[in-house]
């Protein structure tokens, strides 16, 4: 089966260029690397990406970005889709390693590690030494290569890092496009996989490389986001995720909580 990887962007104009490098270093490469550029004018006239679509109101729609970036792949005849953050660099292996686990193992959606590196030298990264510094996000599951894990849990999955046939995409319906901004689309994507009757598991061999930058933590440049997808999220499957985060904006006095669970911007 012929394999696509999709990643939407941003900015980050410089690690998407260090993420092309790895695919094409990959011990099999892919056959499509599809580019979804949102609200970047400079990206989506460069030649290097295959869509874009504008902001929103409320965001980036990165949902929406994504479901369009498998359509593309899917046009293009791909049988293997594998969605790659563009902060993420392709260990060696990864590519293969989801397009044999995908065939496979066909209903079941893959996810590998990712390891966060320190910040790169004045040279950037060394992609021949990115194995040398593997050490998966401790809040995932990460199995050793030549590991597979089976029955994952969907409150873990993330978007970084998977890779589904074709077959399971469009079983799924892709990320739900309510979702805008950040935070949320990603676990409710996992509920609707299980909820559709497909699988979820853990690849080993799919380890990747998560380029550095800042971050915010808690994030609140995204509070609005956050806020407003965990409505989204509690409607649809009955409960509030991102409580974790919830709550530290809450104790730095950005959103409050009522009594019937919901929580709300303040100011």
């Amino acid at each position: 089966m012929r394999t696509a990887v999709v990643t939407v962007a941003h900015g980050r104009h410089d690690h998407l260029a260090c993420q092309r490098e790895s695919l094409a270093a990959a011990t099999v490469p892919p056959d499509h690397h599809v580019v979804v550029a949102i609200d970047d004018p400079v990206l989506a006239g460069s030649g290097r990406c295959s869509a874009s679509l504008p902001a929103t109101p409320l965001g980036l729609p990165l949902a929406a970005a994504r479901n369009l970036g498998a359509r593309i792949a899917l046009g293009l005849g791909a049988g293997v889709l594998v969605f790659l953050d563009v902060d993420c660099l392709a260990g060696p292996g990864l590519v293969e390693a989801y397009a044999d686990a995908v065939e496979s193992d066909p209903s079941t959606v893959w996810s590998g590690p990712v390891t966060y590196l320190d910040p790169p030298p004045g040279t950037g990264y060394d992609l021949a030494a990115l194995p040398g510094l593997d050490s998966p996000h401790p809040a995932r599951p990460a199995p050793a290569p030549g590991e597979r894990l089976h029955d994952a849990d969907p409150d873990l999955f993330w978007s970084l890092s998977f890779a589904c046939s074709a077959a399971a995409w469009r079983r799924s319906g892709g990320f739900c496009e309510d979702y805008v901004g950040y935070g949320g689309e990603d676990t409710d994507f996992g509920r609707v996989l299980v909820e559709d009757g497909l699988e979820l598991g853990w690849l080993g061999a799919a380890r990747a490389y998560h380029q550095f930058h800042p971050v915010s933590r808690p994030p609140v440049e995204h509070v609005d986001d956050i806020v407003r997808n965990a409505a989204i999220f509690r409607r649809r499957w009955g409960h509030t995720p991102m409580l974790g985060w919830l709550r530290e904006f809450e104790r730095l006095g950005l959103v409050k909580v009522d009594e019937d669970g919901r929580w709300h911007t303040l100011g």
